[in-house]
C-alpha cells in the first residue's frame, strides 16, 4: 500500500476517535510539515454516560463504528501508507473497550490503540508545537477534551527545543459535564456550579506553577486546543459556515470568548444548535466547554489566546512522517 510511491506522494493517515467526536486526518508531507489531503470530523459521543456506569453504551458504539465505516472508505480511497488510529479517555474508563475495539477491527477493518493521558498531553504538544511563539519564555497548553482536558506547562528558552514541564489530565470534560447539569436553557447558577466544579479540579495544577501568585510568571503564552474555543472563535468571527484556514492561529481575547460565552447562555439548545459553527449535537457540549475554558482562563491572567484547530490525529501523522525521516 503505497511503497512504490515518492515520500512526498505518501499519503498519511490518522483516526481519532475521541469521548465526543470521531475525527479523520490524510495528509501527504511537505517541506513544511504536510498538507492536508482530505478529512473528517462526526459527532459520535462515544463517552455518553461512561463517567456514570464505566460502559460504552450500544448506542455509542454504533455511532463509532457507524462513523468509523466512512472514515474506512477514505482510507481506501487514498491507497494510505502509513495509519495510526487512537482512543481516548473514554476507553480509558470503559470496561467494555476491549470488547469494542475488536467489534470495530471485525466490522470496519481499523485497528484502534488505547493512548494513555501522558501520550494524549504528548500528541497535543506535538500538533500545536509550531504554533508555539518565539517571544515568549513560557507557553501553556490546553486541550478540552470529551472526558478529559489536558493542561501542558512549556518552557520555551528555544522554540527549536521546547521543553514540557509538567502537564495533568484531569478527569473534566464535555459530555460528562454536560450530562450532569443539562443543556437546554442554563440558568446563571447552573454555569456558576460548573464553573465552580471545573476550576475545583484544574486550579491545583496553577497552584503547583506559582501562577495564581502576581507577577510569578512573564511573558506567558496560552494555546488552546478544542471544539470550543475553535466554536467560540468562529461565532467572534461570524463565519457563515466554520472554516479552520480562519480560525487556526486566530488570536482570540478572553475578553470576546466572555461575550460569546454570554451569548451563547442567553440561548436554549435549539437556538444554540442553529447557529453555523455549533451545529446539530453540540448545543449542550458547547456550554460545558465554556466553563471549563473560563475556569482556565480565570487561573492564568493574559489577554488573548492563541487557537489551535490542531488535535491528536495532527500529533499523529507528524509522529509517522518522521518516523519515516520525510519531515524533520
Amino acid at each position: 500500500m503505497g511503497d512504490s510511491l515518492s515520500n512526498i506522494d505518501r499519503v498519511y493517515g490518522a483516526i481519532d476517535l475521541g469521548s465526543n467526536n470521531c475525527r479523520l486526518l490524510l495528509a501527504r508531507p511537505n517541506f513544511n510539515g504536510f498538507t492536508v489531503v482530505d478529512s473528517f470530523s462526526r459527532i459520535v459521543r462515544l463517552g455518553e454516560g461512561v463517567r456514570y456506569n464505566r460502559i460504552l453504551s450500544d448506542r455509542a458504539m454504533e455511532r463509532a463504528i457507524e462513523a468509523l465505516k466512512k472514515c474506512r472508505a477514505k482510507l481506501s480511497e487514498y491507497d494510505v501508507s502509513r495509519f495510526r488510529g487512537v482512543v481516548t479517555a473514554a476507553c480509558r474508563e470503559a470496561k467494555n473497550c476491549e470488547l469494542f475495539l475488536n467489534r470495530v477491527y471485525v466490522e470496519t477493518g481499523i485497528k484502534l490503540n488505547i493512548v494513555s493521558d501522558a501520550e494524549e498531553a504528548y500528541l497535543a504538544f506535538e500538533a500545536c508545537s509550531p504554533l508555539l511563539n518565539d517571544s515568549s519564555t513560557n507557553t501553556l497548553l490546553f486541550d478540552i477534551g470529551g472526558c478529559s482536558t489536558e493542561l501542558i506547562w512549556i518552557e520555551l528558552e528555544k522554540k527549536q527545543d521546547p521543553r514540557v514541564v509538567q502537564w495533568i489530565s484531569v478527569q473534566l470534560g464535555v459530555v460528562p459535564l454536560a450530562e450532569y447539569y443539562g443543556g437546554d436553557i442554563i440558568q446563571p447558577v447552573t454555569y456558576f456550579k460548573m464553573l465552580n466544579e471545573a476550576d475545583l479540579l484544574i486550579s491545583p495544577f496553577f497552584d503547583r506553577l506559582g501562577l495564581n501568585q502576581k507577577g510569578q510568571y512573564e511573558n506567558i503564552q496560552v494555546i488552546g486546543t478544542s471544539g470550543t474555543i475553535t466554536t467560540l472563535t468562529g461565532l467572534h468571527l461570524r463565519l457563515p459556515h466554520y472554516d479552520r484556514n480562519l480560525v487556526d492561529g486566530f488570536k482570540m481575547s478572553t475578553k470576546d470568548i466572555i461575550s460569546q460565552t454570554k451569548r451563547l447562555l442567553a440561548m436554549n439548545m435549539r437556538e444554540r444548535e442553529e447557529l453555523a459553527c455549533v451545529g446539530r449535537g453540540r448545543g449542550d457540549v458547547i456550554i460545558a466547554g465554556c466553563a471549563i475554558l473560563e475556569a482556565i482562563s480565570r487561573n492564568i491572567s493574559v489577554e488573548f489566546i492563541h487557537v489551535a484547530d490542531r488535535g491528536l490525529q495532527e500529533g499523529i501523522v507528524l509522529g509517522l512522517m518522521r518516523e519515516d525521516k520525510v519531515v524533520s
